[in-house]
């Protein structure tokens, strides 16, 4: 077995919009720079995922200096969303969580309405260093999230995608297979460890920057979603429901906190501390 590196990593600038891949990425306390900052909303400011819009996966947002970002989907023309014109702030919930949030202008609520079929808000977390903390039965004091599902990044391996392939494979549903790493949305992907690895971590190092690794994390429809077409099918649930239970979730990579703000580069090594 290699010696682990970090084989890709990934930022989602507008939460369940389009991956973009980064061969070298600042960590900052709540997690990567320009990682799901910004949010979709329905009318009654509840997030709006690919859980609800599976199609939001066809549109890409590119990061713009100062914090914006620049909305493309396909036969549309692109819409630029400054940061610094966010308007006035309100409350949304995420998930279980309420989090105060700036509103994008009126242009980026009608753009991606259109595109959708369906009216949304475009927001924008401006202070990520006090809005949402992490969960505290996993986090410290102080451990800050962005408006990701609920922690600072998320880590996966390309032998544990393997090994959830070739029981794919075996199953049920052979021809949903083989699954592309995109399907579970991650931050760092890692290479050159045995599969399944990552259940035993508690600490580990990303080139200079470490982690803490919070807890398995439990997946979702999204995962069904082919990240190109918007078209869903039924694995990888079918065969996480199988093999891959942690109490009442089903799970597939692992949750990390930084313990310090840094840079990971594409190559880096990754050192398993605990």
């Amino acid at each position: 077995m290699s010696f682990p590196v970090l084989r890709s990593a990934h930022v989602y600038p507008v939460k369940s919009l389009a991956a973009r891949a980064c061969d070298t990425v600042a960590v900052e306390p709540w997690g990567l720079d320009g990682d799901r900052r910004w949010m979709l909303v329905d009318k009654a400011s509840r997030a709006v995922t690919q859980r609800q819009q599976p199609s939001m996966a066809r549109i890409a947002a590119d990061p713009l200096p100062g914090g914006g970002v620049l909305l493309s989907a396909p036969g549309r023309p692109p819409q630029r969303v400054e940061a610094a014109e966010s308007g006035r702030t309100l409350s949304v919930e995420l998930h279980r969580d309420t989090v105060v949030v700036a509103e994008a202008p009126g242009e980026a609520h009608d753009w991606l309405s259109a595109v959708l079929g369906t009216e949304v808000r475009l927001v924008h977390l401006d202070e990520p260093s006090h809005r949402r903390p992490v969960d505290p039965r996993f986090g410290r004091p102080g451990d800050m999230v962005s408006l990701a599902d609920g922690y600072p990044l998320l880590v996966t391996t390309t032998s544990s995608l393997d090994a959830l392939n070739a029981l794919v494979a075996t199953g049920d549903r052979p021809q949903d297979g083989p699954l592309p790493m995109d399907r579970f949305r991650p931050n760092a992907v890692v290479e050159g460890t045995e599969a399944w690895a990552e259940d035993g971590w508690r600490r580990i190092a990303i080139g200079e920057v470490a982690f803490t690794v919070a807890k398995p994390c439990g997946r979702c429809v999204i995962t069904t979603t082919d990240q190109r077409t918007a078209e869903r099918g039924r694995e990888p649930l079918l065969t996480l429901a199988r093999h891959r239970r942690s109490g009442k979730q089903l799970v597939f990579g692992q949750n990390l906190i930084p313990e310090a703000a840094g840079v990971i580069r594409v190559g880096d090594p990754v050192r398993i501390l605990g």
